[in-house]
């Protein structure tokens, strides 16, 4: 009997599809606009994607990069909570629904989903990706403004992912504050700019004054040790481009690293990791040397050698973002 594809590979496959029909000098330049608007200040009464061809170049284009940066975070989340699995799951201003397949493709099988966004082209493209998911099939897709005035049902799990960006400063904090009394866990991803870890820290701490806990990427639920505006803690995901990503980015090679910060939290019982792996690791001859965030609330710099074993071999294969010691060393 042959294994189902795993989520990614079939998300990639349905979203070949989406762009059949539309010139793809049209959709480059469909997702050229988007990309500009984004990165500008959006009301929070006009959606951005207004209709279905500027939804299928978006989706496209975005949803492998917002698949791979979330299913990194929940990853993360799994490690520290490795006997938990949400039996519901609500994303909030999720769009096409990419943090829905990232929860699939973290933990299988089916549980009750809701996607809440305000443009309705979104909710219907999503809808019609994720018939190609079985564990998505009876997702609930909801046009609501994401805002003060939003509510939630209780739900395991609340992912909020690329959402702040877009609201003001006001709705960004109801927002939070709703999630962080709805949800046993909440997961918020951000692009990885400056400005991005800022809007994830402030989410971070609002989450732990209401009660949770930081379970990835901090190894402490205590203040971040990073200096603002000296420095600002992100990761990165490899990306496969397609060629609409070659389009639009003009470039050739056949991946692209999505760089994102994020904040996992949750009520549940967690253990975090040791140290994370805040850099990408720096090999060089007879040693790696690696920069941690670590649980004395401290930012650090260890070298790992050869006099050190099998220490220094998983050393070699540390990644940016990995916790620090391997659970197995």
């Amino acid at each position: 009997m042959t294994a189902p594809a795993p989520p990614s590979e079939t998300l990639r496959t349905a979203l070949a599809g989406l762009l059949d029909g539309l010139p793809p000098k049209q959709a480059a330049q469909a997702v050229d606009r988007l990309i500009a608007n984004y990165r500008g200040t959006t009301p929070t009464d006009a959606p951005i994607l207004r209709d279905r061809a500027d939804v299928a170049a978006y989706a496209a284009y975005r949803m492998p990069a917002t698949f791979e940066a979330v299913h990194a975070a929940l990853e993360a989340f799994a490690e520290a909570t490795p006997d938990w699995t949400p039996t519901s799951h609500t994303d909030v201003g999720g769009g096409t629904g990419a943090a829905t397949w990232a929860v699939t493709a973290t933990w299988p099988g089916d549980r009750a989903v809701t996607v809440l966004d305000w443009s309705d082209p979104a909710l219907a493209l999503g809808r019609e990706i994720a018939t190609a998911n079985p564990a998505l099939r009876d997702t609930h897709w909801q046009r609501t403004r994401i805002g003060k005035d939003l509510t939630l049902p209780a739900t395991d799990l609340v992912t909020v992912s690329y959402v702040l960006n877009e609201l003001t400063p006001a709705d960004r904090t109801a927002l939070v504050d709703t999630a962080a009394a709805s949800a046993q866990t909440v997961v918020i991803v951000e692009a990885g700019t400056p400005a991005g870890y800022t809007r994830v820290i402030e989410a971070r701490d609002r989450l732990i004054a209401a009660g949770f806990r930081v379970a990835a990427p901090c190894p402490h639920s205590a203040a971040c040790p990073i200096v603002p505006g000296e420095d600002w803690c992100h990761f990165s995901a490899r990306v496969s481009r397609s060629s609409l990503h070659r389009q639009v980015k003009g470039g050739s090679l056949p991946y692209e690293d999505e760089k994102f910060s994020y904040v996992a939290a949750t009520r549940l019982p967690a253990t975090p990791a040791s140290a994370r792996v805040i850099r990408r690791p720096q090999i060089r001859k007879g040693q790696v040397l690696l920069d941690l965030c670590e649980p004395d609330e401290q930012l650090t710099r260890r070298t790992i050698t050869k006099r050190h074993g099998d220490l220094y071999k998983a050393a070699r294969d540390a990644a940016w973002g990995d916790g620090w010691p391997p659970a197995d060393e």
